[in-house]
Order: C-alpha cells, then sequence, then structure tokens
C-alpha cells in the first residue's frame, strides 16, 4: 500500500517508539514527513531510518517552540496529517506530587499538542487528519500515575471539543490509546520498578502479553489515511483488552 504518496504528515516525538515506527511506515508508502525529537542521539539514528525525513529537536513543553514547527510546515506548504505523539511521563505517590512536577508534565502532554494544534490549524488542509496520542492510563486507576493520567484524560477530552470545532472543514480528529507497548517510554523508572510495574500490568491484560511499536503504529496510520476519512472524534484503544468494558 502507498497510502501517503502526495501528502505531507508532522509526527512529534517521532525518534522513538510508537512515533518512529509511524514515521517510517509513512516514508516507505511515499509520505513528505516532518519529525520531532528530543534526545540528540535518538534524532541522529531516526535520521538514518528515516531516510528523506526532516528531523528538527523540538521540545512540546516550551510554548514558544511551535513556531518553529510553522515555519517548516509553511516551507512544505501545509500539513495534510498531524500525529502529536510527543509526550513526558513521570509517576510519584500524591504525597510526593509537587508544583513543578505537575507543571512539566502538563506543559508538554496537555498544553504543547492545544498549543502546537492551534498555532498549526490554519496550516492543515481541507480533508486533513489529526491524531493525538494518549494512554490507557487515563483509564487504569493507578495510585503512582495520577497527574500522568490527568494529563492523558485532558487529551481525550479536549480531543472531542477540537474535532467538533475542526469538522466544518472537513478535519478529523481522533485519538490513539495505546496500552502497555514495549517501548523505551518507561526508562524513568529503576529497572526493579520498571519490571514490577509492567508485569502488574500485563496481568490484567486479556492477550497476556506487551504490544509492539508496530502494532501501535499501525492504528494510528490507518487514522491519518483516507481509509479513515468518515472516522471523527473517536478514541482506539490498542492494549490488548486491557480496558474493555
Amino acid at each position: 500500500m502507498k497510502r501517503f504518496v502526495g501528502k505531507t504528515i508532522l509526527v512529534t516525538g517521532a525518534t522513538s517508539g510508537i512515533g518512529l515506527a509511524g514515521a517510517k511506515h509513512i516514508v516507505e508508502e511515499g509520505g513528505n514527513v516532518l519529525a520531532t525529537g528530543m534526545n540528540p542521539s535518538h534524532i541522529e539514528a531516526a535520521q538514518k531510518l528515516l531516510n528523506g525525513a526532516k528531523i528538527i529537536r523540538n521540545d512540546a513543553g516550551d510554548p514558544e517552540a511551535v513556531h518553529a514547527l510553522i515555519e517548516e510546515t509553511q516551507a512544505m506548504g501545509g500539513l495534510d496529517g498531524l500525529w502529536l505523539n510527543a509526550g513526558y511521563a513521570g509517576i510519584g505517590a500524591i504525597e510526593e506530587t509537587t508544583a513543578d512536577f505537575f507543571d512539566r508534565m502538563m506543559a508538554t502532554n496537555v498544553r504543547g499538542p492545544l498549543l502546537q494544534l492551534a498555532g498549526l490549524s490554519p496550516l492543515l488542509k481541507k480533508g486533513a487528519s489529526v491524531v493525538l496520542t494518549a494512554s490507557t492510563s487515563a483509564y487504569e486507576h493507578a495510585p503512582m500515575a495520577s497527574v500522568y493520567a490527568a494529563t492523558k484524560g485532558a487529551m481525550i477530552s479536549m480531543a472531542r471539543c477540537i474535532a467538533a470545532g475542526l469538522a466544518p472543514r472537513g478535519i478529523r480528529v481522533n485519538v490513539l490509546v495505546p496500552g502497555p507497548i514495549d517501548t523505551n517510554f518507561r526508562t524513568f523508572m529503576s529497572d526493579d520498578l520498571r519490571h514490577e510495574f509492567e508485569s502488574e500490568v500485563i496481568s490484567r491484560v486479556p492477550l497476556s502479553r506487551s504490544g509492539t511499536t508496530e502494532e501501535a503504529a499501525a492504528v494510528a496510520l490507518f487514522l491519518l489515511s483516507d481509509a479513515a476519512s468518515y472516522v471523527t472524534g473517536s478514541q482506539y484503544a490498542v492494549d490488548g483488552g486491557l480496558t474493555m468494558r
């Protein structure tokens, strides 16, 4: 399949994990990709993998960083797709929550994608697709993840409002909700804590395993493609059944 021939797609947080897997397929399917990341070594490695993509260092938590995205997007002639995938995670007991901890996560996971979409909205072409990456943490009631879960819950809520607002322009807005996916996203945890956390989550997954970055990215690519032309305001869980009701 060549679903993205002639299309320009911006993917934030695309130098590792789900974003990198998705950006790679977009390039392979003929798309013109603008990708962002923060880690210099990840950017260097992604540049070799994403042949022909433009990759820039851009911090979703910085409210001024959107200007660079606007400039790059204008130079590319606008966007057919926007995947707001960049995120930041941290855990801690509620008694350990500080203003700095709260503000940093909210800035990256909520304010960041909202300001990015606000700035880039005029550059979204008619019929464009927007995908936001949330997390099943919004539904898992994990005691140590209250702030992170709140940011992802906020993202899901705001996406529905944005979908309604952009619908008259023919622009679709949907949410990818990954569950336990094998990525480097939990490197902020110690090895022991990460093993304990992942084992506990996997024990509640009906399919009894973690998902792969390819499996999660495949759903985002569907939502970005014309195959999902009548899908908006929806959330798609890729979680092995973790959150099924």
